[in-house]
């Protein structure tokens, strides 16, 4: 895990890295969604610019092109839009022209073991990113790989393996000169930190205490330290971004967390936190030590998947088996049934400015209702927009944690796609393609939309324009 192995000849990679001395590439502007939920990951453009009211395949359809599919989200930097797919048996990163979707590029990934992946998962489902020079994609167990904005290969950092049969989804972040990545999966999980123009890496901070999750690093600058949050395994921590030391953590969380955090413009840290069976009402209680391994058929001191007895835990054996062997340990499943027991669904209000354990100190409020599993927490104009699966609608007002609304959509169905926002709307869109443009004072539903596609990848907003990835089609909406 972790070999560096450069992907293109010698006289290549020194021609990509003058090109980025040289300053030559465009670099990220106000008008650019460089990373996963776009500048800062906060899902909202502030340009003045009118967006798209009323964006459908029939209307405001600037164009649209046939992509290969994927779930990552598409990022864009200058003129150029970059995505990762996967086309029969090749992953790819792909650069797009933004004001035609016209390919500029296509670069295949190489790989060595396909891993395993959720049913309703993809091989491209982490994010790239990029400053404008460079552009760095995630791709699982084939690991991090890096372009110049133009589609030179720089470099390659291949990891996994994992231990996890729902895969990778956690997306890179860039800040300043150095990438950020975090995987948490069954057993290994670790934060690393790499140079991004060669990819050596600077840091690496063992998590082995937490489990899978898939929430994408956030940065957050606090009296001028740049701290990396990551949301986890029943705990909030974190990171220097210099030197990998944690600087602070907050619990009670839930067991698995997928949701990105956010800042607000006072510079509050907003985390949605939620997993299936951490909400009071539908707690399931593991079995005790005893009640399982009395279980233990043949004798052999582990409990296989056929042995295990009929209860709620069965169906996620291969969570508890941590490290796939079959064979689950007496230690395995002490540390993966905790969670379930400790486990907490709940949004959280974070200020600035604490060090160690702020869990009694930095929390200014916390919601537990009607909390999203995988769409992140949008704030916009003082307000915390959330959509869960169903279609429920909740805005709190950010400086209190009031309910402002709760409503469900005329979009139901389950939702993976995290809201964005600009020019006054909320972009949301179900797993079906089913498109939301809500009034962010009203709340109104001003206009609706099938797109007629399965959408597991965030919209991206740039210079007026709307961009949505739909099964293998990707549009571009404008006024």
């Amino acid at each position: 895990m972790g070999d560096l192995r450069v992907m293109s000849s010698v006289w290549r990679f020194w021609a990509a890295l003058v090109l980025l001395a040289s300053g030559s590439a465009s670099v990220v502007s106000g008008e650019d969604w460089p990373q996963f939920r776009g500048p800062g990951s906060g899902g909202v453009s502030h340009a003045q610019r009118a967006l798209p009211g009323q964006p459908a395949r029939d209307q405001q359809l600037q164009w649209q092109v046939t992509l290969p599919t994927g779930h990552s989200s598409p990022v864009i930097a200058g003129e150029r839009i970059f995505l990762t797919g996967v086309d029969g048996e090749d992953l790819v990163m792909l650069s797009l022209e933004r004001a035609s979707g016209k390919l500029l590029w296509r670069q295949k990934v190489p790989w060595e073991t396909k891993e395993k992946f959720h049913t309703t998962g993809s091989l491209a489902q982490s994010t790239p990113v990029t400053d404008g020079e460079v552009v760095i994609g995630f791709f699982g167990s084939s690991g991090l790989h890096a372009w110049t904005v133009a589609g030179e290969p720089l470099w390659s950092v291949r990891m996994g393996p994992f231990a996890n049969d729902f895969g990778a989804g956690s997306s890179p972040v860039i800040e300043g000169e150095r990438v950020v990545m975090v995987q948490d999966h069954d057993v290994d999980s670790f934060i690393a930190v790499y140079d991004r123009r060669s990819g050596r890496q600077i840091w690496r901070q063992d998590r082995s205490e937490f489990l899978r999750n898939y929430a994408t690093p956030l940065i957050w600058n606090v009296n001028g330290r740049r701290q990396i949050v990551v949301l986890a395994t029943l705990r909030i921590v974190s990171y220097d971004l210099e030197t990998g030391a944690e600087v602070w953590s907050v619990s009670g969380v839930s067991r698995i967390i997928n949701m990105t955090p956010v800042i607000g413009d006072d510079n509050i840290l907003y985390a949605a936190c939620f997993s299936p069976g951490n909400d009071a009402e539908d707690r399931v209680t593991p079995l005790t030590i005893d009640e399982l391994f009395g279980a233990d058929g043949d004798g052999n001191g582990t409990i296989e998947e056929a042995e295990f007895p009929d209860h709620p835990f069965r169906g996620r054996f291969s969570q508890l088996d941590r490290n796939k062997d079959q064979h689950l340990t007496k230690a395995e499943y002490e540390v993966a049934s905790r969670p379930h027991v400790a486990g907490r669904n709940v949004v959280l209000a974070i200020r600035p400015g604490g060090t160690g354990d702020i869990t009694g100190t930095h929390v200014l409020w916390e919601h537990q209702k009607q909390i999203p599993y995988c769409p992140s927490p949008l704030f916009y104009r003082g307000r915390l927009y959330m959509v869960k699966n169903g279609g429920i609608l909740t805005v709190l007002k950010a400086e209190t944690g009031e309910v402002l609304k709760q409503k469900r959509l005329k979009m139901t169905n389950d939702y993976y796609a995290s809201p964005v926002a600009g020019d006054g709307k909320v972009y949301l869109v179900n797993v079906n393609g089913g498109l939301t443009v809500l009034d962010a004072e009203s709340f109104d539903e001003l206009h609706t939309a099938e797109l007629g596609g399965d959408v597991h990848a965030t919209p991206a907003i740039s210079d007026g324009r709307l961009f949505v990835r739909v099964g293998d089609q990707f549009y571009c909406f404008g006024e």
